[in-house]
């Protein structure tokens, strides 16, 4: 009979601890345990910590991972909650993503201060994000707007927005909803027009390879469809060696037993792209996701990911 508590890893935003409570909330369900037997363990990661510079200069999503890894491969943590598309695409060796909860909506949204769409902002007006593929996607929509890098927290970003910094900014919607900020886009974006990035709107959930004790536990809450979905587009960005320095969008939805995936890269500039559609069973999730960066990536020929150095 457990009588320690489980010992849950977060970041300590109010985003990434409403992922962890969600995470204990929904154990506690399908368990019948009580909230003393889990204890979420905040930690700062170096992501946070640094928030002058964009990710691209200073290491990648590994940033927002590397701590809280260090603690599970220990033994500290039990197991680790994320945002799905913070992790890298190749773990540290031992650690899995063991489960997935069911994901959110998936789409971007636009939060405009001078113009409610992005479509209706004056020429030359000043968009904030911090993504790689967002600034992309703004330019390859509207080339004339003047994209600049915006970090920080939801309410950083916010702020900064109030206070007149830039015209508007984009951040997930599944997020917002998270923080009970779902009133605050004027626009909700087009997957089509504006795919989103890969694993965006699923927290995901990492423990130790062989840990048959805490990966049992997490079972119960596996959102399986989030789970396939999640993993074909992970290979998709694995088979482009995807990080926060390339524009990447990928998005795979389950049916039934069949997976249907589309996926774009861009230039940063957003001036050239490569779209791909395809599908398969969801069984062979991961080959979907794999086989597709791979067509794509020939596609676009060697000439093309110069630009992503």
């Amino acid at each position: 009979m457990q009588t320690k508590p489980f010992r849950i890893g977060t970041r300590g935003s109010p985003l990434a601890l409403a992922q962890a409570y969600e995470t204990r909330d929904r154990l506690m369900a399908a368990h019948g345990l009580p909230e003393a037997l889990f204890e979420v363990v905040v930690l700062s990661t170096q992501g946070d910590r640094i928030t002058d510079r964009p990710l691209s200069e200073i290491g990648g999503k590994g940033l927002f991972t590397e701590e809280l890894e260090q603690q599970l491969l220990s033994g500290d943590l039990d197991f680790a909650v994320h945002s799905s598309k913070d992790m890298p695409t190749k773990l540290p060796e031992g650690l899995v993503l063991s489960a997935y909860l069911p994901r959110e909506d998936v789409r971007d949204a636009f939060i405009g201060a001078t113009a409610p769409r992005l479509t209706e902002l004056p020429h030359g007006a000043t968009v904030g994000s911090s993504s790689l593929r967002r600034q992309a996607l703004i330019r390859r929509l509207r080339p004339d707007i003047n994209v600049i890098t915006f970090r920080g927290l939801v309410d950083t970003r916010l702020r900064k927005l109030a206070e007149g910094q830039v015209d508007a900014t984009l951040l997930a919607y599944a997020g917002l909803k998270r923080l009970g900020k779902q009133d605050v886009p004027t626009e909700l974006l087009d997957p089509k027009d504006f795919p989103p990035a890969p694993a965006q709107g699923a927290i995901c959930i990492e423990s130790r390879i062989g840990d048959d004790r805490i990966n049992g536990l997490l079972e119960a809450i596996n959102d399986r469809a989030t789970f396939d979905a999640v993993s074909c587009e992970r290979a998709f960005l694995g088979a482009l060696d995807g990080s926060c320095r390339t524009p990447i969008a990928g998005y795979a939805r389950c049916d039934g037993d069949k997976l249907t995936f589309s996926g774009m890269i861009l230039t940063p500039d957003g001036a050239r792209f490569h779209e791909i559609e395809t599908g398969g069973a969801r069984s062979d999730a991961v080959a979907v996701g794999r086989t597709a960066g791979e067509a794509i990536r020939a596609k676009a020929g060697p000439d093309f990911f110069a630009s992503w150095s």
